[in-house]
Parts: C-alpha cells; structure tokens; sequence
C-alpha cells in the first residue's frame, strides 16, 4: 500500500509540473526552467518576428497548410526573389529596346550619308575651277552640255565604287592588287600615282592662288602653307576621328558652294541662254581639249578609286553596320545629293565665267578670272570666290592624298604613314610653283592627264560590279551593266580623240 501511494503521489506531481509548464509558456514569453529557454524558443521566436517584418508568410501558410512557417517564408523570399529578378528583366529589356532604338537611329540615313560628300569634294578642286572658267569665258554656254553629262555620268560611276566597297567589304585598289602579278601591280601604281600628282598640282596651285589673292603671298609660300595645313587635317583621317575628317571636309564643301554661286545672285544669267547649251556640240579642235578637260575635272579617277574605301572607313572603330540592301539604299540617296551639289558649283562656274567674263582678256588665268570678277560683280564677291577657292584646295587635296594612301595600301600591299604620301604627291606640285610661268596653265594640263587616267578606274570597276563571283546577289543587271559600258566607251572615245589631235598638234 505504501509504494502504491508513493507511486501515485509522484504521477500528480509530474502531472502538475507539466501543468505549471504549460500555464507558463502560455502566459510568458519565455519558458521557465531555471531562467533558460526551452528547445523550440529559438525556431518559434524567430517564426512570430518574421510573421511581424513578412506578414506574406503567413498568407503563405494560410494558402499552403501542409508546409511549416518556416517553409512558407522561404516560399516567400523566393517570390519576393523570383519578382526582383523580373522587375531586371523588364528594366533590361526596357534598356535593350532603347539600345535597338539607338542602334537603329544609328543605321537611319543620316547616318549613312557622309562617304559621297567626301568624294564629291574631288568634283569642286582647283582644277574644276579654271577648267570652268576657262571654258566659260572662251566659249560662252557652248560646253554647258559636257558638265551637265559628266555629273550624270559620275553620279553612276560613284555608287557603283561605292556598291563594290559595301558588297565586297574591299576597295577598287584593293581588289586589283589581289588579282594581278606583281609587275601589272606596280604599272597600275605608276599610273595612278601619276593620276594622284596631277590631282594634287592642280589642289596645290589653285590654294597658293587663293593665299595670294587674299594676303598677298607668293606662290610658292603658299603652296607650302597649304601642304602643311591640309597634312593637319589628314591627322584626322581614320579610326574614331574619321567622322570628325567627313564633317571638316564637307563644311569645306558647304564654303566652296557658298564661294562659287554668290556672283551669280549679283548677276544672273539668261536661262535661255543657258539652255541653249545643253546641245551637244564643238566649234573648233580647242574646244575638244577643254571639253577633255573639263570632263578629266568632273569624272576624277581618284575619287572612283577612293569611294570604295570610303563606304567601309565610315564605320571604322568597331562600329555595327547596317544591312548590305540598306547601305546600299542610303548611298543612292548620298550619291545623287552630294554630287547634285557639286555639279551646282561645277555649272555656276562656267555661267558665271560665260556670264560675266566672256570675251574679256586676261580669264584664262584663275587670277586673272578673280580680278575680272572683282571689276565686274565688286571686291565683296570677288573676296568670296578666293574664299571658296582656299577650300576647295584644303578638303580636295587632303581627299587626294587620302585616295593616293589607298591606292598604295591596295595595289603595293604598303601601309605607309599619311605624311609620307603627302610628301610624295606635294614635291612635285611645289617645283611646279616654283618654276612654272603660268601655273594655271599646268593646272588645266593636268585636268587632261586625269582624263586620260580615267579609263583604268571605270573598266576595272564595270568588269567587278558585273562579276557573280564576286557580288553575289547584288551583281549588276544587264541593263545597268549595258548603261554602264556605254558610258565607259564614250568617256575612251572623247580621251583617245584628245590624244590624237595633241600628237597632230591641233589641240
């Protein structure tokens, strides 16, 4: 009896402890066992602190009761996770749409524009100047005609060289040099490196003519004043700073415009007179060699040579380009409106010379021109025709000597540095100025020379725009490579012509 009772005595007190235990847990918010906390205070504190900062985990074990809080509040940190990481996605696509806009702003057509203003600055040198001049004051309107189809015909001429630097991803120079010997390499070298120095002699003397029309300057000071300025512009050239080259040159190009058609708000011609010269015709074996070179002046090989080179250095620096159909769709449009300007000049040339300098003496010379400009329209518009004189000679003989650096790197395989072909192509220019008697007449000689040297740029070209293997699905049509030979054949015709009546001695 007394163990029973001593057994039944210690259930009720266990019983009554456990009791106590619980009455205290409920009540306090500690579990009293010698002021320590229990197994589980820890986890179920920590659960009730959380419940408090992420009230969504008790939703969470509200809507999933087969899971503990403690599962559901990492349901929760992963949601709150899973919507982080959504949120960065939208904000990166939001950030990606803005770069595709960017990029696509990038490839819109004022991006594109820019490589056919650059060579279009060929087609407004020195030596178009006194070409135009010189026919102008001889001939009247008669020549109107030879520049209206040049610029038509350098129009074609132009993107088809920039068509096979956008398809090919290689210049004209380039793609001769991979496909002749090493002897017709360096005779093709020779020749266009003949072509590069008469294009610089006519850029070098028309400059030092401007200098010494504004300042005073003898000749020879100012071509090498000129050879020096236009090197600096060349440091330009290339790698990241070649948009900044493209703008240079055609803000140059907007100051000649500006230069060469003034005189004619002063004195406008008739345009029935005008018109009148669009027939075709010559009147004497003399008007053939101006027409030659008036055509050498327009059509510039030099420029065919370099436009291939251009379309490609446009996005030089690593640079994303657009598709090849949109290349090509906005260099119709940068071709068309760059040389548009430039045949503009071109013909206000010779109907201001044909205008207001016909019959006079002495507009055989472009200082003589400028002097006749200044007795007949004023001091004020002959100021401005120096003016765009100086800037046709910086931007086209910089472009010169860019054209004659590709030619070397394409067809010699050589790297040489800009300042050495800037060197090449300035000697001779200077020993011109300083021995020659009548610069302007070298000038205009050396607008026949780039007649002659057309031929070797456009064959060239008809044949590998014409070329399957090489231009794939953009390979001429026959209609365009019919246009093409057609064009090619008059230009060779109206240069072996001119080459006849020289050795006759009637041109």
């Amino acid at each position: 009896m007394s163990a029973n009772s001593n057994d039944t005595n210690q259930e009720t007190r266990n019983n009554q402890d456990h009791t106590s235990a619980n009455q205290t847990f409920a009540g306090s918010p500690t579990i009293a066992n010698g002021n320590r906390h229990g197994r589980g205070y820890g986890r179920m504190h920590t659960i009730d602190k959380r419940r408090t900062i992420h009230p969504e985990a008790t939703r969470l074990g509200l809507d999933h009761p087969d899971i503990n809080l403690l599962d559901a509040e990492a349901v929760a940190q992963r949601d709150r996770g899973e919507a982080e990481i959504d949120k960065e996605r939208r904000a990166a696509s939001v950030n990606a749409a803005g770069s595709k806009k960017t990029a696509q702003h990038g490839h819109a057509l004022a991006g594109i524009l820019g490589p056919a203003f650059v060579a279009a600055v060929a087609y407004v040198d020195p030596g178009n100047v006194a070409a135009n001049i010189t026919s102008g004051a001889r001939y009247g309107y008669l020549l109107v005609w030879v520049l209206v189809l040049a610029n038509a015909m350098s129009v074609l001429i132009q993107y088809q060289s920039a068509k096979l630097g956008i398809v090919t991803g290689k210049s004209l120079p380039q793609l001769l040099g991979e496909r002749m010997g090493d002897a017709g390499r360096f005779m093709f070298f020779a020749q266009a490196e003949v072509i590069a120095i008469a294009t610089d002699l006519a850029e070098l003397i028309g400059g030092a003519i401007a200098l010494n029309l504004l300042f005073g300057l003898p000749l020879f000071i100012g071509g090498c004043i000129i050879g020096a300025v236009s090197t600096v512009l060349l440091l330009f050239e290339g790698g990241k700073t070649h948009r900044m080259f493209e703008k240079i040159v055609i803000a140059l190009l907007l100051v000649i415009t500006f230069g060469f058609i003034a005189g004619l708000f002063i004195a406008p011609p008739n345009p029935s007179d005008v018109a009148g010269g669009l027939i075709p015709r010559f009147t004497t074996t003399d008007s053939v060699l101006m027409a030659s070179s008036m055509l050498g002046a327009t059509v510039m090989p030099h420029a065919i040579y370099l436009h291939s080179t251009l379309v490609n250095d446009h996005y030089a620096g690593g640079q994303a380009k657009p598709t090849i159909k949109r290349l090509l769709d906005g260099s119709k449009i940068d071709v068309v409106w760059a040389l548009l300007l430039a045949g503009t000049v071109n013909l206000s040339l010779l109907i201001l010379a044909a205008n207001s300098l016909y019959g006079m003496n002495g507009t055989d010379s472009i200082e003589g021109a400028q002097h006749a400009i200044v007795s007949v329209l004023g001091p004020v518009i002959g100021t401005i025709f120096s003016i765009g004189l100086l800037a046709s000679s910086l931007s086209s003989t910089s472009v010169g000597t860019y054209a004659g650096s590709e030619i070397m790197h394409g067809l010699l395989r050589i790297k040489a540095p800009m300042w050495a072909c800037r060197v090449v192509t300035l000697v001779p220019g200077l020993i011109v100025l300083w021995f020659a008697p009548n610069p302007t007449e070298a000038l205009v000689i050396g607008q026949v020379i780039l007649s002659v040297g057309i031929p070797f740029a456009i064959i060239p070209l008809m044949r590998y725009t014409h070329s399957k293997e090489l231009m794939g699905q953009w390979v001429d049509g026959p209609v365009k490579h019919v246009l093409f030979i057609a064009v090619a054949v008059l230009i060779i015709a109206l240069n072996v012509l001119l080459i006849v009546l020289t050795f006759l001695g009637k041109a």
